[in-house]
């Protein structure tokens, strides 16, 4: 989006480094979503993907660099302390609450929220998400692949984010419901929710996408509007089987 230019980004990275004990895994990434759109980040696995989102949602402590949210830093706040500011992390592999219901996980995720705004944002959820509100008394652990998907994502959306972010919402999904998925990231775009999105499948990705930053062990290597990099050569060949 050439506009970004004259804006001020809604999410900063800038010359983030991480460790993990001697293990240099991010190093030195930077990194900006505006307010409304999809940006996505793809690579191989082992890149850094999962661990530049877990880094920005205060998961892991960066050695160097900074993380902002609307000019604030967040750096050193923890996840718990994040979650208020407006940003919201659906993790890899859903983590929903597998002996709870479906209604208590989305309670769950709305713990910074007042009391008063709870009934409100569960609402929101069900008329999004209508087969949750079918199974609003199932325990997690009972549904589908897809439906744990949905709750994980409604759930990381009770918070009401300014950005959403989403590490592999179709892993091990079936084709069918990944685009079912894909379908839905497209609508929460489209009702003004900012998304950074992780997907190893870079096609989906590329395609919902406004922009997109290519990563390879812990650095950037590409970046530009997602259907430039749909159609760049090196990516077809590195992600898009072509």
């Amino acid at each position: 989006m050439s506009e970004t230019e004259n804006r001020t980004p809604l999410l900063r990275v800038h010359d983030l480094h991480v460790y993990y004990g001697a293990i240099h895994a991010i190093k030195g990434i930077s990194l900006e979503v505006y307010k409304n759109e999809i940006v996505t980040l793809i690579g191989a696995n082992g890149a850094g993907k999962s661990t530049t989102l877990n880094t920005i949602a205060g998961l892991l402590k960066p050695r160097q660099g900074t993380v902002e949210l609307e000019g604030t830093v967040l750096n050193g706040l923890g996840a718990s302390r994040i979650v208020p500011k407006g940003l919201s992390l659906c993790p890899e592999g859903r983590r929903i609450f597998q002996q709870m219901t479906v209604r208590e996980n989305l309670e769950m995720g709305s713990y910074t929220r007042p009391n008063s705004e709870i009934a409100a944002s569960l609402e929101e959820m069900f008329q999004r998400f209508p087969r949750l509100k079918e199974r609003e008394r199932q325990i997690a652990g009972t549904l589908s692949g897809g439906e744990q998907q949905m709750l994980a994502m409604a759930r990381a959306l009770m918070s009401r984010p300014s950005i959403l972010m989403l590490d592999e919402p179709s892993m091990g999904l079936a084709p069918i419901l990944v685009e079912q998925i894909f379908d839905i990231i497209t609508e929460l775009h489209q009702a003004g929710t900012t998304i950074l999105l992780v997907e190893q499948n870079a096609q989906m990705a590329l395609q919902v996408a406004d922009r997109a930053y290519v990563m390879e062990t812990g650095h950037i290597t590409l970046q530009g509007p997602a259907e430039d990099l749909l159609h760049n050569e090196a990516v077809q060949k590195a992600y898009l089987g072509s």
